[in-house]
């Protein structure tokens, strides 16, 4: 049996060309090599941040054949696969499996508000067709439903397949209940709050982070593993006022422009979004001045996890 995925995993963003024409292949090698360098253990992508909604099935289908090319075993690949539509979230799930995906990462039906058995039969149609892992993905704030603990503990019983999950409903305690719920069987990932998710019991994280900060992203995950709350918590009081800068003035998804305008930044320029969510351009002044104010701060981070690290280091 495979070792249980844990750690700092990237969800991506997706690459583009000026414009948003196509997937920028060349970009996106050199992105993932930044992330390998920096000792991320995997990435997801397709996911919110990768604009899943976006991509044509053509481009789905090129984009996972070459991200696990490009990866070529040096981490894991995880892929969102979902649909409003099931027969599209199997198919989706099987094209993944056969192009060499090492897992799959699925939020509920959206828009719908499904109930409880469409859902548990959603992803039964999915398990019965695929045998990669699969990470539930519970975000209310997109999916229009939150699972709750004791649904999650029923497919993760009913499901082999079924043994992660990216808890992003903002309740901490879900961790715990979920936990229980599913006598202890689903590794709960944290959807945010790193420290407060790890201390309830999560042993993952889906990072959107890693798309321009990796380095300090990996090291905040290993830290609080290791429960070190104190290094933890230095990194993430910085992390959070990344979250402050972005959402003062901008939608709630502004985080794809920004992921992509500060990777930028860090020497990996991946193009903008792709319409309808405002592109860094648009913002004119008004974004590359919150960059501006971010720049630093990644700084910041690099200076912090090198004095923890020699710390760390030292004392040994």
């Amino acid at each position: 049996m495979n070792a249980p995925l844990s750690g700092s995993y990237t969800v991506t963003i997706t690459p583009f060309t000026p414009g948003g024409e196509r997937v920028d292949y060349e970009a996106w090698k050199g992105f993932l090599d930044w992330q390998v360098a920096c000792g991320v253990p995997g990435i997801i992508i397709l996911g919110t941040t990768g604009e899943f909604l976006t991509l044509t099935d053509a481009e789905r289908s090129a984009f996972v054949e070459h991200t696990v090319g490009l990866v070529n075993g040096r981490m894991k690949v995880l892929v969102g696969t979902m649909n409003a539509y099931t027969p599209n979230a199997v198919r989706y799930s099987v094209e993944a499996e056969a192009l060499g995906a090492d897992g799959l990462m699925i939020i509920p039906p959206y828009y719908y508000t499904p109930t409880e058995d469409e859902i548990f039969n959603y992803y039964k149609a999915i398990c019965e067709a695929c045998g990669l892992p699969i990470m539930l993905y519970n975000n209310p704030f997109t999916s229009n439903v939150d699972m709750p603990a004791k649904l999650v503990g029923r497919l993760t019983k009913s499901f082999e397949q079924i043994r992660y999950i990216k808890e992003a409903s903002q309740r901490i305690e879900r961790v715990h209940d979920i936990i229980v719920e599913s006598d202890g069987l689903m590794n709960v990932w944290a959807g945010q709050r790193v420290l407060e998710s790890y201390k309830m019991g999560a042993k993952g994280y889906v990072n959107p982070y890693g798309n321009y900060i990796p380095r300090a992203s990996v090291k905040f995950v290993e830290w609080a593993e290791q429960g070190r709350w104190d290094d933890v918590w230095a990194v993430q009081s910085i992390i959070a006022k990344f979250d402050a800068i972005i959402t003062e003035g901008h939608p709630l998804y502004g985080h794809q422009c920004y992921s992509k305008a500060l990777a930028a930044a860090a020497g990996y320029p991946v193009g903008d979004v792709r319409p309808p969510i405002t592109t860094f351009e648009s913002l004119g002044v008004e974004g590359r001045e919150r960059v501006a104010r971010m720049v630093p701060l990644m700084e910041e981070l690099d200076r912090v996890v090198d004095h923890i690290e020699a710390s760390r280091a030292a004392a040994e």
